[in-house]
């Protein structure tokens, strides 16, 4: 029997060819012409503002953290249920992160829990788009209006996903987004700084470009260039960023095949939801569906550690996501490592009394292998070995 991998990255065709490319051109440091074409790729097509690819999603926010000036003692609001990634950049700042659930429906935060968590020290709210899905946008805009708050979208599963015909990542002041090789579009490791503020803009470069004014040295805008602020080597180089573009010129054709996997799985499964043995994923009515992820929700912890075992005995892998970040090592100060004491702060706030839908999505939430070469055939099998795991229950 084949074995069925929960992930296998893509290759378009192009990918090499580019790379020969920025090699001829005789540079391969960031900033070059494929970074270029990236950044008219996604200002284009979603209207973005301006954008600055980075070597990761994680650079990304750490450059928003730097430029809405996270001090120590700054609370940002943040789902548990997410990656720590999404956290780590306003810890490194000083923050204090106060958690939120998640919603009873699916994975995202629970807008409606959010302005009870609000004080005079909140600096930001992190809106994370689980599976490409939208938060509750209109409802923790107001919010941001309402109390004078940043809005950071931790867009990174989100590309080509939109909230009311608006592209996710251009809600937030700064959104951004990864294109890891598990992204429906990627370049091994890859991520990107959406910028929807004018304000940000000749600072974002700056911190880009390890704090100097090397941008606009190149553009010939200054004789020489200089260090300005702080910052960091955050731009990928140009074999990242043509790696990048060829999979961005499919992006049509990478999302009607994953709609279509997307879709298999729904229908091959649905019987099983009705039944009441399963939850699938909802979309609420405001969100669109890129297909980043397909999933079920088990009834319990051991049911999934079982229908994993299930899986695997069959060649087919899967997966559970993340330990919610108020159960985790070091929100509960079990590291050993003494550089970190200091930091130990960054989550002095007490969260609430319990986090039931994210403790709920660890126990219980399942990824199904997802991919484009994907086949018909090998969705049937994983929706039968499901069905049959169930089936002797």
């Amino acid at each position: 029997m084949t074995f069925i991998p929960f992930n296998k990255p893509y290759l378009t065709g192009k990918e090499t060819e580019y790379i020969h490319d920025a090699v001829r051109a005789g540079k391969i440091s960031g900033d070059g012409m494929f970074t270029k074409k990236c950044h008219d790729f996604f200002e284009n097509k979603y209207g973005f503002k301006k954008v600055l690819l980075t070597t990761s999603c994680t650079d990304a926010l750490e450059m928003a953290a730097l430029l809405l000036q996270i001090r120590p003692g700054d609370e940002i609001i943040a789902p548990s249920f997410t990656f720590v990634s999404t956290v780590n950049p306003f810890v490194l700042r000083g923050a204090n992160i106060v958690f939120a659930d998640s919603s009873v429906e699916n994975p995202n935060l629970d807008a409606d829990q959010v302005e009870s968590l609000i004080t005079p020290k909140t600096k930001a709210i992190v809106a994370v788009h689980y599976a490409g899905i939208a938060c509750d946008m209109d409802k923790i805009l107001l919010l941001a209006k309402k109390y004078n708050l940043f809005i950071v979208e931790d867009a990174a599963q989100a590309v080509d996903s939109y909230y009311k015909d608006k592209p996710l990542g251009s809600f937030g002041s700064i959104a951004t987004f990864s294109f890891h090789e598990t992204k429906n579009v990627m370049c091994g490791e890859g991520g990107m700084l959406v910028l929807n503020d004018e304000n940000y803009f000749d600072r974002a470069e700056i911190i880009w470009e390890k704090g100097t004014n090397r941008s606009a040295f190149f553009r010939g805008e200054v004789d020489q260039y200089n260090w300005i602020d702080i910052g960091s080597s955050f731009l990928p180089s140009e074999i990242t960023a043509a790696f990048l573009f060829a999979q961005l010129e499919n992006i049509d054709r990478l999302q009607v095949q994953r709609k279509q996997q997307w879709n298999m799985y729904h229908i091959l499964l649905t019987p099983l939801e009705k039944k009441g043995k399963i939850r699938l994923p909802f979309i609420p009515p405001f969100a669109t569906n890129n297909a980043h992820i397909y999933y079920l929700v088990c009834t319990d912890l051991l049911e999934r550690t079982r229908l994993i075992a299930h899986m695997r005995k069959n060649d087919i892998y899967v997966a559970s996501h993340y330990l919610p970040l108020h159960k985790s090592p070091y929100q509960s100060g079990q590291q050993n490592l003494s550089f970190l004491d200091g930091l130990k702060t960054a989550y002095a706030k007490e969260p609430p009394n319990s986090f039931p839908n994210a403790d709920r999505y660890s126990d219980c939430l399942l990824r199904l292998p997802m991919f484009y070469e994907l086949s018909e055939n090998d969705i049937i099998r994983v929706a039968e070995s499901i069905l049959s795991f169930y089936d002797n229950q």
